[in-house]
Formats: structure tokens, C-alpha cells, sequence
């Protein structure tokens, strides 16, 4: 076989990760499995190269996956952050982010407001963001 083996961190906490993306945002979940993956296997390194290491011979990347743009003003960009490890050709994928709000999307049913999925820890403070972010929308037009 050639080409880059893909490998985790923690494979547990990134498979809790990929389910709760599946789940809450399927656009980035298809486009991370069936277009970024194969890339990654096949030696095409995506996104932002954000730290390289000359001595272990790896990079750093993060790679912004498509999300809703209401999502990503109250929860943060998803990304996929990963290493590639050039000797070994492997790639370490490390995390999905937001994970905070992906994780507790994978630990019980998340509720929304506005269409738009909310933590249970801080539903107000991001029922506040949706309908400020709305407001701002709605001066515009």
C-alpha cells in the first residue's frame, strides 16, 4: 500500500468527536471522509501549516472544514487539527474543533435555538449570542 496511514491521538476521544460532527453537521462531515481523508492518505496536506518541527521531520495543520456561518460566530470555526509525521508517513489526527461543544453533543441530545445547536452549560449565553448576531443581521438589511 502506498501512500500516508492515518493514525490518532487518542482514537476513543477523535471517534466521540467524528459521530457528534456527523450528527450536528453532516456538509463537514462528508467533505472531512470522502474528499479531505483520501487527500491526506494520498500525501496532499490541507489547510494551514501552523508549526513545523526540522528535528522530528513533522508539520502541524489545521484544516477548516465547511460549517454553517451562524455556527461558527457562536461556537467557533471546525477544524481538523492534525501532524504529519514525513519518516513514518503517518498522519496523526489529533482533535475536531469545537470539541468542547461536540463532545457534549456526543455525551447527551443537544437542544437548539433559532435553528442553531446550544450548550446546555451555557444556553443562555449562547441563546444571547444567536439573538444579538440576529440583531446585527437584521440593522443591515
Amino acid at each position: 500500500m502506498k501512500g500516508y496511514v492515518l493514525d490518532y491521538v487518542n482514537e476513543n476521544e477523535f471517534k466521540k468527536l467524528e459521530r457528534a460532527l456527523k450528527k450536528y453537521n453532516m456538509l463537514a462531515f462528508k467533505k472531512l471522509n470522502f474528499d479531505f481523508y483520501p487527500a491526506l492518505r494520498n500525501g496532499k496536506f490541507l489547510g494551514e501549516k501552523v508549526a513545523t518541527d526540522k528535528k522530528n521531520n513533522t508539520e502541524k495543520y489545521e484544516l477548516r472544514l465547511p460549517s454553517d456561518k451562524m455556527f461558527t460566530q457562536i461556537h467557533g470555526e471546525v477544524k481538523l487539527i492534525y501532524t504529519v509525521h514525513y519518516k513514518d508517513e503517518v498522519v496523526m489526527l489529533e482533535e475536531i474543533t469545537p470539541s468542547k461543544i461536540l463532545l457534549e453533543g456526543h455525551m447527551s441530545e443537544l437542544t437548539t435555538y433559532k435553528g442553531i445547536m446550544i450548550s446546555k452549560a451555557n444556553a443562555s449565553k449562547d441563546m444571547f449570542k444567536i439573538d444579538l448576531l440576529n440583531m446585527l443581521q437584521d440593522d443591515k438589511h
